[in-house]
């Protein structure tokens, strides 16, 4: 029989997966047509919009990996939330309105229609769909390992039941559905971390306020060249947020430029306001879970503080709202994940671009990454979201701000830039995840952290092939820069100006 605390969890669990069901259901309701399950019919406001984008994008590395890299690693580990949200600021400057003009459903549609490319979108879609399955597999294990930890479930069923209830609520209503979906969530994360925190600081005052130090070392450190590996993640997420298929697709649902940025401005100060939280459990960890150093379970340290500081029932029902907030979370992002993902694959893959189709290609979008997620080993999940960004940051970064900004982006130079930059990024990372390469050295080190000489690559290719082949700048190459700057009143102005003539 399960134990009051467990008891308490898996009540949590089963309100969040309900809650889930039903506000997506709401949104099954008013979908109606393709539009609507794409981008939801180009209608989201920028508040709600907001709200959408930071439930879906504080993940499992935001819920538990923050925290558990400072409890073993100490502040250095603060420039994951650091870069996690001025990532969103790159976005703003260079991509968010432009992006919103392009008109386009999905990266694949960008790229094709500025370059007027089959083949570059055909790289496109194969790198979204990579960077989605990437990023969906640490989602699927988090969940496994919270509810193992909190009630004692077989670690597979937490993968086995997001990826469920994720592929319902998506094949249901589409971005109509997982809107409402991600705002609910947004608040339900943010509330299941502040009030916990705020009696866990009450409850440390009260004990003294006993120093929390990180001047000990562990003795197998953060990386050997951690310099080196700083600036990998820095760039990383400073420039992979832009990318993200699931961060891009939601900026698709605004009604217009203006809107784009004020939707980003607005995520800024959301997610903002959810990273000042994660921190403060790593440090508390080192005090009252001290052993998680040591075994490799430091995600779990948001999850035991409760009873661990507080204890009794004060204690079992603050771990049970962080069990609610911790499986909000990898049900946001996965939602957002495996929406892009399906996207993608129902209009590059499958014969159709129905609603049919779209479901079909939500449960290919969540079976491979769950299938990962069981068969390979757990690697701690803010380091695991941080491969997708190096991934993310070294394709669609270079792609989206040359194609936007410089008129002499050919074709060949796309590929040149998503296979040179994109491509040996993802190798990297799959390098590093099979243990084919392991520390000590710098071998591991720029395999484990590659946005640093990854992202350069990409830069560079797509520039130099690009001013070699002068000759394949796509015809309407123009028209789809006035596009991309030009608010949407003047760019429809101009348009029927140039019919009249």
């Amino acid at each position: 029989m399960s134990t009051p605390d467990h008891m308490a969890s898996w009540v949590a669990v089963a309100v969040v997966v309900l809650a889930t069901v039903l506000v997506g259901g709401f949104g099954l309701r008013i979908s109606r047509t393709t539009s609507d399950f794409y981008v939801a019919s180009r209608t989201v406001r920028p508040r709600l919009n907001a709200a959408a984008i930071s439930g879906e994008y504080l993940s499992a590395a935001s819920f538990l990996g923050v925290a558990g890299l400072v409890l073993v690693h100490g502040p250095d580990m603060l420039w994951y939330p650091v870069g996690y949200t001025a990532g969103y600021l790159v976005l703003l400057v260079f991509v968010a309105a432009p992006l919103r003009r392009s008109g386009a459903y999905t990266l694949p549609d960008f790229a094709e229609g500025r370059l007027e490319s089959r083949q570059v979108r055909r790289l496109v879609s194969a790198l979204v769909v990579g960077a989605g399955w990437l990023y969906l597999v640490p989602q699927l294990q988090g969940a496994g390992l919270t509810l193992k930890i909190l009630t004692g479930a077989p670690g597979w069923l937490g993968d086995v039941l997001v990826a469920t209830v994720v592929a319902a609520a998506v094949a249901a209503g589409g971005m109509r559905s997982i809107t409402f979906v991600q705002v609910f969530q947004y608040w339900l994360k943010l509330t299941a971390l502040l009030v916990p925190a705020l009696f866990l600081v009450l409850a440390w005052q009260g004990d003294g306020r006993p120093r929390v130090s990180f001047d000990d070392q562990l003795a197998v450190f953060r990386a050997d060249h951690p310099l080196y590996a700083t600036y990998g993640l820095i760039v990383a997420t400073f420039l992979g947020t832009m990318g993200l298929p699931h961060v891009v697709v939601r900026f698709y649902t605004s009604p217009n430029g203006r809107d784009a940025r004020r939707t980003t401005v607005a995520v800024l100060a959301l997610v903002g306001l959810f990273y000042l939280l994660p921190p403060i459990y790593g440090a508390l960890g080192r005090l009252y879970t001290p052993e998680l150093r040591y075994g490799g379970d430091a995600d779990a340290a948001v999850l035991l503080l409760p009873a661990r500081v507080i204890g009794g029932l004060g204690g079992d029902f603050l771990g049970a709202l962080i069990a609610g907030g911790a499986f909000a979370a990898f049900l946001s992002t996965a939602s957002g994940l495996t929406m892009a993902v399906a996207g993608v694959i129902t209009q590059d893959v499958l014969p159709s671009r129905g609603v049919r189709h779209f479901r079909l290609a939500t449960v290919l979008a969540i079976a491979v990454p769950l299938a990962g997620s069981l068969l390979v080993s757990r690697v701690p999940v803010a380091d695991a979201v941080g491969m997708a960004f190096a991934v993310s940051a070294s394709s669609f970064c270079p792609l989206l701000v040359l194609g936007i900004w410089w008129r002499r982006l050919t074709p060949p130079g796309a590929v040149a830039g998503l296979l040179l930059g994109g491509g040996s990024a993802l190798l990297a990372v799959a390098i590093t995840v099979s243990g084919a390469v392991r520390p000590p050295g710098w071998p591991h080190a720029l395999l484990a952290w590659p946005a640093v000489w990854s992202v350069p690559v990409g830069f560079l290719a797509m520039i130099l092939v690009s001013l070699a082949t002068p000759g394949r700048i796509p015809p309407g190459t123009n028209a789809a820069m006035t596009r991309f700057h030009l608010p949407e009143a003047l760019s429809s102005a101009r348009a029927a100006v140039g019919r009249e003539r």
